[in-house]
């Protein structure tokens, strides 16, 4: 169960984000279609992992805008993904596909309807990060990435050790050789 000052601070951004003051921050942040900045993913096996037969025509349709803060989200109001830039120049290439994915995973829930952000949860209990990060990690595996790897790039800055373990525990995962 998610504490009152998460669902309180979750409330006052959603409530900020349709303001229409909220519009100015995207003031001047171009965007675009998800295949003009992420070539080739239509032909990752993950992503078909997660589209299937429609993964072409999802991603041809999916729109990118761009933020100037975090790193990488899907919009609750219509689906598409939303991406820092600077992130998408600086940032670990590996972490930024493995984002991708995760988000993607994102995007099909909320083509599924799903509630994406649900304040009756925090975010290392709630039912769409916790199938996100598994399919994540999952791919992360294929890769050949190291159980430390993989915890380290679970843990975000936003997220206490017990909430990482927390996550790690949902996500069903047997990183105990990544703690050496």
């Amino acid at each position: 169960m998610a504490s009152w000052l998460e669902i309180f601070v979750l409330r006052v951004f959603r409530t900020l984000r349709r303001l229409p003051f909220m519009r100015l921050l995207r003031f001047g942040t171009s965007g675009g279609m998800f295949l003009d900045y992420f070539k080739g993913f239509e032909k990752s096996s993950a992503v078909q992992g997660i589209f299937g037969d429609e993964t072409e025509k999802v991603l041809r349709n999916l729109k990118v805008g761009f933020i100037w803060f975090g790193y990488m989200g899907v919009d609750d109001d219509d689906g598409h993904m939303v991406v820092n830039q600077r992130y998408l120049n600086t940032g670990d290439k590996t972490e930024i596909y493995l984002d991708v994915v995760h988000e993607l995973c994102h995007v099909k829930q909320h083509m599924e309807g799903r509630e994406l952000f649900d304040p009756n949860y925090n975010y290392v209990n709630n039912p769409t990060e916790v199938e996100a990060y598994r399919y994540t990690v999952k791919e992360a595996k294929r890769l050949g990435l190291s159980d430390k790897r993989i915890l380290r790039y679970l843990q975000t800055e936003w997220m206490s050790d017990a909430d990482l373990k927390r996550l790690v525990e949902n996500i069903g995962i047997d990183l105990r050789s990544a703690e050496n």
